[in-house]
């Protein structure tokens, strides 16, 4: 009977490759590996836990306990994976080690594959795929030729009422993880912390985690801040975006923003995600050494997600990173997505995960968008989205010293992180406070006339009750929620909890 050459040489690898793992290892690494392929991979370790620190003062403030988190952390990961990576050295294979999450990104080879799965200190081997993010794109046709000098958005959550009380953002930090960023628009570049007296300094205030393109316009590793999409300089514009006149999109230009670009052309890994955490945590010089956990954003903007059904397997990987983030006293606000109306549709990393701020999108009526995604979210009780905030719509900075259109909880989620910004330099010890930031915010948010038109109510709850799963605890109000901090009033109570 005839059989292909191609069956014959590849069935016995297969099943030899299938008898040799001992470790957990990805089906799809197995699969690739066996068709003679080196596959990118993520060695991962087993003490993925928050590791204990050390007593420290009670009067110790968020950037000791910070600096105790991340020494805590790479101490950790450089005890822990000193035997694999002994043993990448001596085979001479480039890899990525990371200590926000206990793991090492690899390209490997079949045997290769075999024998790290093989080792007694490695708890699993994962695939790390290259996924399509569904980005918003600009709008297609005649749109604005300049933006008007208050943006809609930006009025409607109240931010110029915090301005004129003198609250702008002044002394707080947002870190945008995007497709990257025209860090010299007009309207972004006097914000850009690494703009100053006339000198662009990159070092500790950019990153690229992109590292193995093919035919970017940015290339690999950029030195400075490049946007390869557009989608992170429409960002950035809506969290801090102002050129001095009439380009005033941002809801917290008094802010400073730094950035990392997380995303090929809109297609990011679960390790250029993790890596992207890794330096907002502690930032980093233009070699991507001397971490420094001071320099760390107050607030992370997060408009991307890691879509399951495109190969985003490693979501456990991901969520540590985000929890450690948060420990370290980082705001981390993400956007739910644009996979409405359907009840549920809040199923991409990282909106699903308990230390992020989930943010729905609504238009100027208040009324949720159809896309804007939904809760419940599968395994928690959480009531998802958070909050909502204007998405549909939003003018914002694009590359070219442009100005354009897009719709989508990417331009909702910003709307968020400006005004946590405003909340802090309002009361700035709610920086290195999420849990604060969070109950204000979620507290103070208008309910009277945030309507649903596309969905009557899901998790057993309609529009009627409140919180709820369409649109959390309603629209944002900054401007209620600077008069509330500055009143005291946190809603959190004496037990540390807010629901």
């Amino acid at each position: 009977m005839y059989r292909p050459l191609a069956s014959l040489s590849l069935l016995p690898l297969a099943l030899a490759l299938q008898s040799a793992f001992a470790a957990d290892v990805d089906p799809a690494l197995r699969a690739g590996a066996a068709d003679g392929a080196r596959v990118d991979a993520l060695i991962v370790f087993a003490d993925q836990s928050r590791p204990a620190l050390a007593p420290l003062d009670a009067r110790a403030g968020y950037r000791e306990r910070r600096r105790a988190l991340v020494d805590a952390l790479r101490g950790r990961a450089q005890v822990q994976q000193a035997g694999v990576r002994a043993w990448l050295d001596e085979r001479g294979l480039a890899y990525r080690p990371y200590w926000i999450a206990n793991l090492i990104a690899v390209r490997l080879d079949a045997g290769e594959l075999g024998a790290v799965a093989r080792r007694d200190d490695v708890a699993r081997v994962v695939a790390n795929p290259r996924i399509a993010a569904r980005l918003p794109q600009p709008l297609q046709g005649p749109g604005p030729a300049a933006p008007r000098a208050i943006e809609w958005n930006v009025s409607k959550i109240g931010a110029p009422l915090a301005w004129e009380a003198g609250y702008r953002g002044q002394g707080v930090v947002i870190g945008g993880e995007d497709t990257g960023y025209q860090w010299d628009h007009p309207a972004l570049k006097p914000q850009y912390r690494g703009w100053a007296d006339g000198v662009a300094e990159h070092a500790y205030n950019w990153h690229d985690a992109v590292h193995d393109s093919s035919g970017n316009p940015c290339g690999n590793d950029a030195p400075a801040p490049c946007d390869d999409h557009g989608h992170g300089t429409h960002t950035a514009g809506t969290f801090a975006g102002d050129d001095g006149g009439d380009h005033r999109i941002g809801v917290a230009p008094g802010a400073r923003w730094i950035g990392c670009r997380n995303m090929d052309g809109g297609v990011g890994t679960p390790a250029s995600y993790i890596e992207c955490m890794q330096w907002m945590l502690a930032p980093t010089d233009a070699a991507g050494q001397n971490e420094d956990p001071d320099r760390a954003p107050d607030i992370v903007s997060n408009s991307w997600t890691c879509t399951p059904d495109e190969g985003c397997t490693t979501g456990a990987e991901i969520a540590t990173a985000v929890d450690n983030l948060a420990a370290g006293g980082i705001f981390f606000v993400a956007g739910a997505a644009n996979e409405g109306p359907a009840c549920g549709s809040i199923a991409q990393p990282p909106a699903i995960y308990e230390a992020s701020f989930v943010v729905g999108m609504t238009d100027a009526a208040d009324a949720l968008d159809f896309q804007s995604s939904r809760g419940p979210v599968s395994g928690t009780a959480r009531v998802r989205p958070d909050v909502v905030a204007p998405g549909v719509a939003i003018v914002s900075s694009v590359p070219n010293d442009d100005y354009a259109v897009m719709t989508g909880t990417s331009m909702a989620t910003p709307n968020v992180a400006g005004a946590a910004a405003l909340l802090m330099s309002a009361d700035p010890t709610l920086k290195g406070d999420p849990q604060r930031v969070a109950a204000l915010l979620r507290d103070t948010a208008v309910r009277d006339g945030v309507s649903d038109p596309y969905n009557s109510g899901c998790g057993g709850l309609t529009m009627a009750d409140w919180p709820n799963y369409q649109a959390g605890y309603g629209r944002i109000d900054v401007w209620a929620a600077v008069q509330a901090a500055l009143a005291g009033d946190d809603g959190i109570f004496a037990d540390g909890f807010d629901e």
